[in-house]
């Protein structure tokens, strides 16, 4: 049978389709695209915005005019967090949360043999262990995620993933090194360790993020650790000592902001305030030269009137983030938040994002700027129709070059000779040693 995937959210969840993708691959199916005639499609939602529950209505509706015979599975934070919203829906046949992702493929057989709906969505519970399948590959890319840690108890009052996601959970180390073990063997030059929580990793075991980078960083023929987005007030002197050590780790650090503006962190019941996440950047970058800080920044929050706005762009612009994703705040059904007072309007939430978007502009150009004249290792992940093939830097700047040879997988010093828009173009050095 042919079966289809299409997945919405967070790096955790492409990890968690990958899980489904080898389940259904072990039981016989057939995996294709999302836009051809399956057998079956996959759904595998987020919740994280109203904007994201509409994506993945629309997915489902999509798929049933595709084929109208095919079984749609919606598994996810979505039905995890809103089960009653998702059986609403009333296209999906099966509908599951994310709490087993192993009984998918017999769902879908149970509703093959009696073609009644099943619904089947576990709560979460206080006592459940880390229980995602690992994986033996990831797509065909040269970078692949593995999910280390599970859960989270930050509770921020626009977030609803709390109620998707559950307790802290983290990924025994000896099953770090096994699948890292795993992923090498096939080729896999690099790992980026995700999670909900990422920096809440081992908390539960006395542990933290850099006892599963220093697993990884124990692994023959890995040669790059990356790390997903992470919660500022869980980073240390200690933690930044240990991870520059790794000499595999690559500095680069999404540390997630969402407002550089004091009153509006403590309404969104962040642990942090501006002054503690500026002189976390100022520690960061005296520790790992060229480091990369990216970060999250929403706009138009409950509450965020011009002052307070205009304090957070202040702080982006000092900072001179290397990227960042600029979102405006989107009420969630369920979160403190969504009942707050001042909510901003669309329109105006539209103004603020084009303003902090061209702020952050300016600073991811004059990051590139600076590398322009260096040499760096860069680890080539594709080819475009113009032939150059295109890739990354340790500090995750995208590079593209031409070369005769294939050079796909490979990870080669290149220099960086310009900038076009927002990739460096470079020339080939030489091989590195890997």
């Amino acid at each position: 049978m042919k079966i289809a995937f299409y997945t919405l959210g967070c790096k955790v969840n492409q990890y968690e389709t990958q899980v489904m993708r080898e389940l259904f691959e072990n039981a016989g199916y057939t995996v294709i695209s999302d836009n051809s005639i399956a057998d079956v499609y996959v759904i595998n939602s987020c919740t994280v915005t109203g904007e994201s529950d509409r994506k993945t209505r629309q997915a489902v509706r999509r798929f049933r005019a595709l084929n109208k015979n095919a079984v749609i599975l919606l598994t996810g934070c979505m039905p995890q967090a809103f089960p009653n919203d998702a059986e609403s829906l009333g296209v999906a046949d099966i509908i599951v949360g994310n709490t087993d992702h192993s009984i998918i493929p017999s769902l879908v057989e149970k509703f093959i043999k009696t073609k009644k709906p099943v619904i089947q969505v576990e709560k979460h519970r206080k006592d459940e262990c880390f229980n995602t399948l690992p994986i033996t590959d990831f797509e065909e890319r040269t970078r692949a995620f593995m999910k280390i840690q599970d859960g989270c108890d930050r509770y921020c009052s626009y977030c609803i993933i709390p109620s998707a996601r559950g307790p802290l959970r983290s990924k025994d180390i000896g099953e770090i090194k096994k699948e890292a073990t795993i992923l090498a063997s096939k080729g896999f030059k690099e790992v980026v360790l995700v999670g909900i929580n990422l920096t809440s990793y081992g908390k539960e075991n006395n542990l933290n993020i850099c006892d599963a980078v220093e697993a990884v960083n124990e692994i023959e023929g890995i040669y790059r650790i990356r790390l997903g987005s992470l919660e500022p007030d869980h980073i240390t002197d200690e933690m930044l000592i240990r991870l520059k050590k790794a000499e595999k780790f690559c500095p680069q650090f999404h540390l997630s902001l969402q407002s550089g503006c004091d009153a509006t962190l403590k309404r969104m019941n962040r642990k942090y305030d501006s002054a503690f996440y500026k002189d976390l950047c100022f520690r960061i970058r005296k520790q790992f030269d060229n480091a990369a800080i990216t970060t999250d920044i929403m706009v138009g929050f409950a509450g965020e009137n011009e002052k307070e706005f205009n304090s957070s762009l202040s702080f982006a612009k000092e900072i001179g983030f290397a990227s960042a994703h600029i979102f405006a705040y989107s009420r969630r059904e369920g979160t403190v938040a969504y009942g707050l007072p001042n909510q901003v309007d669309k329109s105006e939430k539209h103004r603020r994002s084009k303003l902090m978007s061209e702020t952050v502009s300016l600073s991811e150009i004059a990051f590139l700027n600076k590398q322009i004249g260096g040499t760096y290792p860069v680890l080539f992940e594709t080819i475009d129709k113009d032939g150059f093939y295109r890739g990354f830097t340790e500090n995750y700047c995208q590079v593209k070059v031409k070369s005769k040879n294939n050079i796909k997988g490979e990870i080669i010093d290149t220099k960086i000779s310009d900038r076009e828009n927002l990739i460096l173009i470079g020339e080939i050095f030489k091989k590195s040693e890997c």
